[in-house]
Order: C-alpha cells, then structure tokens, then sequence
C-alpha cells in the first residue's frame, strides 16, 4: 500500500505540474516533486497503513480520507498564509482525485486480501479462551468467516468444559492458566478472550502480564456482539476505563438524509429501469394466468402493516398450496422456504434468480413503507411468533436488500438472518447503507442465496 500510494502520489504531481507548465523557480513544482513522498508519509501520520485496520472497510477508509482533508487543509492555509503561487487545480482537483485513487486502490487491495484468508493464507492463527459454550459460539463465528484472518487453532477452558470442547471442535485444549503454554505450542499469534469467561480484572490483569513479551495480540470481546464502530468508546473514569455503550439513533438528521436518499434513487431507479420492468412484466403474463403483481401483507416499522408489491413469481393459487407443502420445509425457525418449490413458474425461477422478482419494491420505497436498505420485511405471523430481541427489527424500515441479501438470503438459518438484522438496526448508518447497496449487485450477479 506504501508503494501504491507512492506511485498515486507520482501520477498526481506529474498531472498537476504538467497542466501548469510549472519550473523549479515555481512553489508548485516542489509541491509536485514532494508528493510521492508526502502523500505516504501522511497516510502513515493518518494510521492508514497500519495492520489491525486491514481490510476492515471504513475504518481503513476513514483513515485515508482524513488524511487528504488534513493536507488539503495544510495546503490551502500554507498557501494563503505565506502566499504562495499554488494551482487551484492541484488543491480543487487533482488532490481530491488522489484520495478517490487510494480509497479504490484500497478497496481493490482489500476484496484482494479477503480472497487469500478464505483460501487460507495472510490470515492469524488464535488461541480462544473462555467458558466451553462461549468458546464454541466463537469458534463458529470465526470459522464461518474466514475473511476475517482469524483461525481458531486451539482453546482454553474451565476444566468441567474440557472434554465436551475438545469433543466438539476436535482441537487442542488446555485449562485457564495453560494460556501461554498452548499458545507458544500452537504458535498462536493472538489470544481472544470471550465474553462469558474469566474476564475479572484480575484475571484479565495476570493474563496480559503473562503474554508480555511473546508478541502475542491480546483481544476481548466485549459480549455485545451486534453493537460495533462508533457505539463504542473506552472512557477512563478516575483511571478506570469502561466500555461505553452510546444509545442507537433512529431519528434526527440521518434519518431526513436517509429518507430522501432512499426516495431520490428509487424514483431514479424507476426512471432508468422503465424498459426492464414492462418486459418483466409482459414474461410473467405470458408465462401463466393470473396477475403481473403479487401482494402481501408485511409488517414494517413500529409494528405498521403495508401492502408489499413484488412481480408474481409463483402460480396464482399459491398461497392455497401452502398447507399441502409445511412438511417440505427446509427452513429453521419461523420462516417457510423449500429450494425446489413446486409453486414457482418458469419464468419466476429466472427472476428470483436474479432478483428481479423484487424490483416493484421500488414502489414501497416512494411511497415510504420500506427503505432501500433495511432488515426483511416480516410476515404477520412471524412477528407473531417473535422473541423479544426480533420484535428490535421493528424499530426500523424493513429494506429492499439488507446485510440478509449480501450474505447468503435464503441460505441463511433463523437465528444468523435474526443476528444480522440486529447488527444492522444497532449500528445503522450512511455509510453501512452506501457499503450494502455497493455489494448488493455482486450478490445478485452470483444468484448466492436466491430460490
């Protein structure tokens, strides 16, 4: 990334000086000339380049893009306080088009290391400690996603959890004070530590003591599975630092933003995909009797129900069918999903392969019931049958995709759909719907999930 940002930084002082015609008696030439130099070096002060923020999206972003703003901001007060001859090009144009540059370069570099960890490779082996069930939930958290660098190699316990542990997962398995040992042994290059464990301060304390000097990362994890990124803050209170846990926001200005985001690009949506909705439309009244549209009933915000529009993708007596086929259903939890549904029609298969079967949700979006992005619009009888921590999906829009579409949909057991659309309304922002909506079309193109 240090040499990508050096060659960016090259590419924009050759551009910038060549569009000025600028000589070595001109400020900007020196300018020019620094910036390979000074583009890195300010990422470096910025914390763009180091390890722990690899691959982790906006964090590493973030970083970068307040990078740029402080040069640009170094840049125009040097340039007005000591009244050099800088371009207004260089500040307007071509320094905000660096930073575009190595946000790509790094989302490029970051899809790119995502691809080595789940083949096995640049990812760091970990050492779990904790009680058995805690170990467990990680271990599978973990193992079901390898991109995030981390494999779980081995797990300490509490002895009446030994066994089962070492039963269930197949790894090695030492007691609590056998951390170092396991880890040296294992050549463990991290040690994460569950929520449901030892986690006193004097356990926690003697632990960090007794990793001092191996270099081994230690890490925590807080129990607060789905409250993540700006929701949490160490804040020292007279030398003791607590975890501080920030109320979710779903009112104020975001929300006005959201809501006109959301109507701007599906009115947008509509306009441009005029043409594929009445072929759609056309294929599903040739393909079997019965309406163009299907409507249903859903659950949306606060507990609101609303007629959800999407193109019939099944034949017109489907829902009659139903009580026939509750033996066939190869879903857990509250939902009904069967791969191979004999009520789908032929041409509803390509547009549930392709999502296209949802494109009239567009609609819902203008007129306000759902959102662009949000959880999965419930149906009445599976809110019904909701627990108390489901009923929190209520609190929002449901979306027209969501973190359930980028993951896996149909694919996805109750509780993993549940615990994504949690993280979603605990941590809900701008960006994580900008982020949603860009990996949308990737999971549509690869059909993951859809039937």
């Amino acid at each position: 990334m240090v040499a990508a940002d050096a060659v960016l930084g090259a590419a924009a002082g050759l551009i910038a000086s060549s569009r000025t015609w600028s000589s070595p008696r001109d400020t900007l030439f020196w300018v020019c000339l620094a910036l390979p130099l000074m583009w890195p070096v300010v990422v470096a002060l910025a914390g763009g380049y180091a390890a722990r923020v690899a691959a982790l999206g906006r964090e590493e972003l973030s970083r970068v893009l307040r990078g740029g703003i402080g040069v640009l901001a170094v840049m125009g007060f040097t340039s007005y306080a000591l009244e050099l001859a800088l371009s207004r090009a260089l500040v307007v144009v071509v320094m905000p088009t660096l930073v575009l540059a190595s946000l790509v370069v790094r989302y490029v570099a970051r899809w790119r290391l995502r691809s080595l960890r789940r083949a096995g490779r640049c990812s760091k082996r970990v050492l779990v400690v904790g009680r058995g069930r805690a170990v467990l939930g990680l271990t599978e958290r973990l193992a079901a996603d390898p991109a995030s660098g981390l494999v779980v190699v081995g797990a300490c316990v509490t002895d009446a959890d030994r066994r089962h542990v070492e039963g269930v997962t197949g790894l090695p398995v030492a007691g609590l004070d056998g951390v170092r040992a396991l880890a040296a042994e294992l050549e463990a290059e991290t040690v994460a530590v569950t929520s449901a464990s030892e986690t006193a301060a004097e356990y926690l304390r003697r632990l960090s003591w007794d990793l001092e000097g191996s270099g081994i990362e230690l890490l925590v994890a807080p129990g607060l599975i789905e409250v993540a990124g700006p929701r949490l803050h160490i804040r020292p209170y007279d030398g003791l630092p607590l975890l501080a846990v920030e109320q979710p926001r779903f009112e104020g200005w975001r929300r006005v933003v959201k809501t006109a985001v959301d109507r701007g690009l599906a009115l947008a949506a509509v306009v441009v995909l005029a043409p594929v909705l009445v072929a759609v439309a056309v294929a599903v009244r040739l393909d079997s009797p019965g309406p163009v549209l299907f409507r249903q009933e859903r659950v949306g915000k606060d507990g609101r129900t609303f007629s959800m529009i999407k193109f019939r993708s099944m034949v017109a007596d489907a829902e009659g069918q139903l009580a026939g086929l509750h033996a066939a259903n190869e879903f857990d939890g509250v939902l009904f999903k069967i791969r191979r549904d004999p009520r789908i029609t032929r041409t509803g298969r390509w547009l549930r392969r392709l999502s296209l079967d949802e494109l009239p949700q567009l609609f819902n979006v203008l007129g306000g019931s759902m959102s662009l992005v949000g959880p999965r619009p419930p149906l009445p009888v599976e809110v019904a049958r909701y627990d108390g921590s489901a009923t929190r999906r209520l609190l929002v829009k449901p979306g027209l995709t969501g973190l359930w579409q980028i993951s896996g949909r149909s694919d996805l057991s109750w509780e993993e759909s549940v615990r994504l659309d949690l993280r979603y309304v605990e941590n809900w922002s701008l960006a994580m719907d900008a982020s949603i909506l860009w990996r949308t079309g990737r999971a549509v193109l690869t059909s993951s999930g859809a039937y």
